[in-house]
């Protein structure tokens, strides 16, 4: 018998009643004893076969049967041991396990209690890969409208690796030699081995935190798929593609692809490479510069000579104008004083006539002869005096309505009341119609004493009021 079974004589009749012939056993310890018999007998059992009827309860074990083409067995896979899987569990997988043999007793039913699962004919990483990378593509985070340019002239440059290694070396000098300006900022971590996800995504939190990083270069040299597994980790994975700094992946050599690559935002395949990326040649800027400031500078000058030859254009223009004003000013002072000179005489000779028909009239008024010789008229001669003097103040009213007139047409008397000669630029052309100018137009307001240089906002004429 096997260890764990009590060895009993066989009954002598198959209908015997005799208790001292038979042991009788519970169910629950039958039970016990089929456990322990297996549990010793299949300790360690290797299995194949595919996964059906999955069920992932809250308790966080896994339920499901093992089958193959005739036959079937249930098998349990316990909290402890899911957790250090590193792949998702499906129905239709086939895989490869490992457990013990073992009786649920509540129910009677032997299972497998399985401590190792593998995929057969994938590599459990590579299966793992896949899975996740499937899943967060599915969540839009490997999507390229999320990724961002990288700075053209980023002053600081953020990198998370280990602080051993070829990796790093080469980083630091090729961003020194490319641009010595550039301010590195390196948090060291471990790149490989357990614990190192949480030191990559605390690094990238970190130099965010900061708030004066430009760029942030992720990575590490080349290894094995077991070795870059930490830059397949999902929180890696989601600190970066959640990180305000663009961050360029640098994992392994060009042909390493890990999930960080997918959820960076530039993907450079080595780290020397990524170094180049972020960070511009400074001796190139500088010669570019030069030539800029080369080209400003005669672009300038040519600029300030064109506008100097245009002043001198236009004060000489100016000058001209002014001649012509002065001289039609001239031409106006003479105007004025032979008016005058002619209102003047026209005056006297109208004062001049008055008295001679005022005298003509008084000799010729028998009034006059007969207060001449009677002197008993004095009204007759107020009257006559009154209508002299309102002859008189007439005449000259009308002398002094016609000197204003006179002053009135003066060009420089119109400018002195506020009004202004209007010209067109550059061509200096009086504006007499407003067919002559145009809305955005410059023109050039000529004042008793200067001149305003004016943009034309509104056009309207006359029979548009």
């Amino acid at each position: 018998m096997r260890r764990g079974l009590t060895q009993t004589k066989p009954p002598s009749s198959l209908f015997a009643l005799d208790s001292s012939s038979r042991q009788v056993l519970t169910v629950s310890a039958l039970t016990a004893m089929v456990r322990a018999s297996l549990e010793t007998s299949f300790s360690e059992v290797w299995l194949e076969g595919e996964i059906s009827n999955l069920r992932a309860p809250g308790s966080g074990h896994l339920y499901c049967t093992l089958k193959d083409q005739t036959s079937q067995i249930r098998a349990v896979i316990f909290r402890s041991t899911a957790l250090r899987l590193r792949f998702g569990l499906e129905d239709g997988l086939h895989v490869i396990v490992r457990g013990r043999l073992s009786v649920y007793e509540p129910r009677g039913e032997y299972q497998l209690i399985l401590d190792h699962v593998e995929p057969r004919g994938l590599g459990a990483l590579q299966l793992a890969f896949e899975q996740l990378k499937r899943r967060l593509e599915d969540e839009g985070l490997f999507d390229g409208t999320r990724k961002r340019s990288l700075p053209e002239f980023p002053r600081t440059v953020g990198l998370v690796t280990s602080a051993t290694g070829a990796a790093v070396r080469d980083m630091m000098a090729v961003l020194h030699r490319r641009c010595p300006i550039v301010r590195i900022i390196l948090v060291p971590v471990s790149v490989q081995g357990g614990g190192s996800a949480e030191q990559i995504v605390a690094a990238i939190e970190a130099l965010n935190k900061l708030g004066i990083v430009d760029v942030m270069i992720v990575g590490r040299g080349g290894g094995s798929l077991e070795d870059l597994w930490s830059f397949n980790e999902e929180i890696v994975v989601r600190a970066v593609a959640a990180s305000a700094v663009p961050i360029v992946s640098a994992v392994g050599h060009e042909t390493d692809v890990t999930l960080t690559d997918f959820a960076a935002d530039v993907r450079a395949p080595t780290p020397s490479v990524a170094a180049e990326l972020v960070v511009p040649v400074l001796a190139e800027l500088v010669e570019r510069l030069d030539m800029f400031v080369a080209r400003c500078r005669q672009a300038i000058t040519a600029q300030c000579l064109d506008q100097h030859q245009r002043l001198d254009l236009v004060l000489a223009h100016m000058g001209h104008i002014r001649l012509r004003i002065l001289k039609e000013a001239q031409r106006v002072d003479d105007a004025m004083t032979g008016m005058r000179e002619a209102a003047q005489a026209t005056l006297r000779c109208a004062i001049a006539d008055a008295q001679a028909w005022t005298q003509a009239l008084m000799s010729q008024n028998p009034v006059f002869h007969v207060r001449r010789e009677l002197g008993v008229i004095p009204q007759l001669q107020l009257r006559l005096a009154a209508a002299m003097d309102h002859t008189l103040i007439h005449k000259m009213q009308l002398a002094r309505s016609t000197l204003r007139r006179l002053n009135g047409l003066s060009p420089l008397a119109v400018l002195e009341r506020g009004y202004a000669i209007l010209e067109t630029v550059p061509r200096h052309q009086i504006i007499r119609d407003v067919g002559q100018v145009a809305v955005g137009d410059e023109v050039v307001a000529r004042l008793a004493n200067g001149q305003v240089r004016c943009t034309v906002k509104e056009v309207r004429s006359n029979l548009s009021v």
